[in-house]
């Protein structure tokens, strides 16, 4: 069997590598999407409301580790065109993909199944990705797929959109942790990548996950949910539904935002359930530190409050060369790094 699951049709049972044990499996009980989960809205981010704005976007990076985005700048048509292409891709002939099927981390683009350890792996993620580098877009672009139709020049448009969009809200974070501005501007927020997931429908989602448990290694993550539901975010113990909305971006603070931020910032841990009926496509930005620019507490953190560190310095190529080797526990890697 073709090992992309977007090239599969009329699967009826659920392949064995994807069932997980018992104590990791999703389970049948259906879990409610959270009415609790934030929602920042930019509309009047430019005027005197601009305080209280920043303020609830530090409590609720603090309180639940994501947050929603509404009137945050991106069109919504820029954003369905977006959508379109990546499904229509994922929709394409698995000879056309299977051009850009790679496991090598270095890609300019690469289109993968699972996880980058696929053939190491025990069980399988029900998902295929689609990941590609997009800053500066003149230096990748050329390496993206020229198909479906228009693909190069709305995906480069959306990917400055998308970076535009988190800059701000790291301007805001910012602001609101009283760090001068542009802190995350230049090799903290030097990379730039777009996160392509697309989950076909699964016979039985009881059994099997989307994408694991984890913590985004990053520095600061966007997700364009779309419309079906299956983002799942650990709260207090217990797992709580993030509901699509239309045109909002999930926002993520990534781990080095904690260690930056000496605690203060909180990540959620979140994993992606499957569902039986529909197609799901998820459109992920990331902004990620440069390899070599040294990660730490930021020193007015520490000041304003006379706060102990409690992490060391490391650089981004330090940090990242633990997430691999502890098999891409974001968690487990920080650990290494604690005072």
């Amino acid at each position: 069997m073709d090992v992309l699951t977007s090239n599969w049709s009329n699967i009826q049972s659920l392949p064995e590598s994807y069932v997980f044990p018992l104590e990791r499996r999703p389970g049948t009980n259906n879990i409610p999407a959270s009415k609790d989960i934030p929602i920042i809205n930019l509309e009047k981010i430019y005027g005197p409301e601009r305080s209280e704005i920043v303020q609830h976007i530090i409590k609720a990076s603090q309180d639940f580790g994501l947050f929603q985005v509404i009137n945050h700048g991106v069109s919504r048509d820029l954003m369905d065109q977006t959508m379109r292409i990546f499904q229509d891709f994922f929709a394409s002939p698995a000879e056309f993909k299977s051009r850009f099927y790679s496991n090598d981390l270095n890609s300019s683009c690469r289109l993968y199944t699972s996880t980058l350890n696929y053939k190491n792996e025990t069980v399988h993620y029900w998902r295929d990705n689609l990941t590609h580098r997009c800053h500066p877009l003149e230096d990748h672009i050329t390496h993206w797929p020229e198909n479906p139709s228009g693909y190069r020049n709305i995906i480069g448009k959306y990917s400055i959109e998308a970076r535009k969009f988190l800059l701000t809200m790291l301007e805001l974070i910012c602001e609101g942790m009283g760090l001068e501005t542009g802190y995350f501007g230049g090799e903290l927020s030097k990379t730039q990548l777009i996160s392509v997931n697309h989950h076909i429908p699964c016979p039985n989602p009881s059994l099997t996950l989307g994408m694991p448990e984890h913590c985004d290694p990053n520095l600061i993550s966007m997700l364009q949910q779309g419309n079906i539901s299956g983002l799942q975010a650990l709260k207090d113990g217990r797992w709580i539904g993030i509901e699509p909305l239309p045109n909002a971006f999930v926002v993520i603070p990534g781990l080095q935002l904690r260690v930056i931020s000496n605690g203060k910032l909180s990540s959620a841990v979140h994993r992606v359930v499957t569902n039986s009926k529909e197609s799901r496509t998820t459109i992920g930005t990331f902004l990620t530190p440069s390899s070599d620019i040294l990660i730490r507490p930021a020193d007015s953190v520490l000041k304003e409050s006379s706060l102990t560190p409690l992490y060391r310095g490391y650089t981004y190529k330090e940090f990242f060369s633990m997430f691999t080797g502890n098999n891409c526990e974001a968690e487990r890697a920080l650990e290494c790094f604690k005072l």
